[in-house]
């Protein structure tokens, strides 16, 4: 269950952690190396010496070589050449492996270096360098400073035994909300876009009012009164417009454009791919999914060498032990992801099949309603099963990249009586919330009138419920001029 839930962009990194615990598992295209980790265990199971040959450790019986009298090696010596040195996981469900090598790889610089890379052009002093890091290391990936200025001189006092006061602090800060990315270090939103603005060429059409705007009617602009704007600044529908343009251009949170080393979540790896080949669709997995893993042949050829031996010494034993041991083990991770594999290939296949429609047509409209207990049903797979792969990996169709999890809703009855999607009703709200006319926009109450029209039995807060799912506000926020 853990493996399933590894993304595909993390199961490499899974994998090199097994292959450096196990020497007995490695990847089927190398040859070995020069420090063979088998090499010392070879030594091990080398043919004891006789008492004739001078050799010191002849096989001795004692007391404590019971545990070791019934070692049974013959399903590791007397198997097939492919179950065990050529035991493979890639087959014909993956694309050819070249074809990810034009994938490009994302190199990643966090939000954080990013300022602190910017703070080696200030001409600061030791102690002023100490005190900058600790308010870089203060704003949060947004890019604000919601750290009180007190709390950042107890923090510096405490933990660095640096002297300070507010005022220097302050100074510092003024330097950090001249980097880039413009908007940074400041308290909350309405400093950040107005530095913002500060920055902006000044003889641009409206950025003269649109700091005006946000400096004395902050609140009334966000939430759309403009009518007091504009009687307050005395301002034209035009000149209003020309503000508002120079403000939607601002960025709420200056940090977000930053990634953040090793999210997981910073970008998407799919799982899986479909394509419509002529009105077929086919499936495969992502190659990263098929590592080319196999058993050790030279672990193998040890366990055949210590079968061929006469005489079996205690340190051969405890040898052949370790061998099995690690087999075993290698074994073990390379059904798990054999498992993960077939898992997640019949989940997707059943995804595919039940919603055939939209990933031939991409119309959200002809989603049919899907729970996990049908998908769950269908696979003989358990439900939570079904939810960790849903939960966690991602499709890449014609029409774009989703989480499995977007292909699961519930049902909504129409006046016919028939089931239909819930998301199919969220698509015709989102698409009537689009045609509607910005300047009188329409309200829940327009909207559920609307669907009942089109036939789908549907309350208001159902209406308001699937609206605020969409990220869409309320009419009053959503007017324009």
């Amino acid at each position: 269950m853990k493996l399933l839930q590894v993304p595909t962009a993390n199961l490499d990194e899974r994998i090199k952690e097994e292959l450096e615990e196990n020497p007995a598992l490695e990847y089927g295209e190398e040859e070995g190396h020069e420090d063979d980790p088998a090499k010392e265990i070879q030594e091990e199971l080398a043919p004891a010496a006789t008492a004739e040959e001078g050799g010191e450790d002849e096989f001795e019986p004692d007391g404590s070589e019971n545990e070791y009298d019934n070692i049974d090696i013959s399903e590791y010596v007397n198997e097939g050449d492919d179950d065990i040195a050529d035991y493979r996981l890639r087959d014909d469900n993956y694309p050819d492996p070249d074809e990810n090598k034009t994938i490009p790889v994302r190199v990643e610089t966090s939000f954080h270096e990013h300022l602190l890379s910017q703070l080696g052009m200030l001409e600061l002093d030791d102690h002023q360098q100490g005190i900058a890091e600790q308010i870089i290391g203060s704003i949060d990936d947004d890019g604000y400073l919601r750290r009180e200025i007190s709390a950042i001189v107890d923090d510096l006092s405490f933990s660095q035994n640096v002297q300070t006061d507010e005022e220097e602090i302050r100074m510092l800060i003024k330097k950090i909300q001249e980097f880039d990315p413009p908007g940074v270090c400041c308290a909350d939103l309405k400093e950040c876009l107005l530095l913002q603005l500060k920055r902006k060429p000044q003889d641009d059409d409206g950025v003269q009012t649109a700091y005006q705007i946000l400096e004395g009617y902050f609140d009334e602009f966000t939430k759309k009164h403009y009518e007091k704007i504009q009687k307050g600044l005395n301002l034209t529908d035009e000149g209003l417009k020309e503000a508002i343009n120079q403000i939607i251009r601002l960025t709420p949170k200056p940090g977000g454009n930053y990634a953040t080393v090793n999210k997981a979540e910073s970008y998407v790896v799919p799982d899986f791919f479909i394509f419509n080949n002529n009105g077929k669709l086919e499936l495969t997995l992502n190659s990263k999914n098929a590592p080319d893993l196999r058993i050790s042949e030279g672990y193998r050829e040890m366990l055949k060498e210590y079968d061929r031996g006469d005489k079996k010494d205690r340190r051969q034993k405890e040898a052949v032990l370790f061998i099995k041991q690690k087999i075993d083990a290698a074994k073990w991770c390379i059904d798990a992801i054999k498992q993960r594999q077939h898992t997640l290939l019949s989940t997707m296949e059943s995804i595919m099949d039940y919603q055939r429609e939209f990933f031939m047509t991409g119309d959200e409209t002809t989603m049919k309603p899907m729970i996990l207990k049908d998908i769950a049903d269908i696979t003989q797979l358990d439900i939570s099963t079904v939810s960790r792969v849903a939960n966690s990996k991602y499709v890449q169709t014609e029409f774009g990249t989703f989480k499995l999890k977007f292909f699961f809703s519930e049902s909504l009855s129409t006046d016919s009586g028939e089931e239909v999607s819930t998301r199919e009703v969220k698509k015709i709200l989102s698409d009537l919330i689009e045609g509607e006319n910005k300047r009188k926009p329409l309200s829940d109450e327009n909207l559920t009138k609307m669907l009942q029209d089109k036939g789908y039995n549907i309350a208001r807060r159902t209406v308001a419920k699937y609206r605020e799912q969409l990220n869409i506000p309320v009419a009053r926020l959503r007017k324009e001029l």
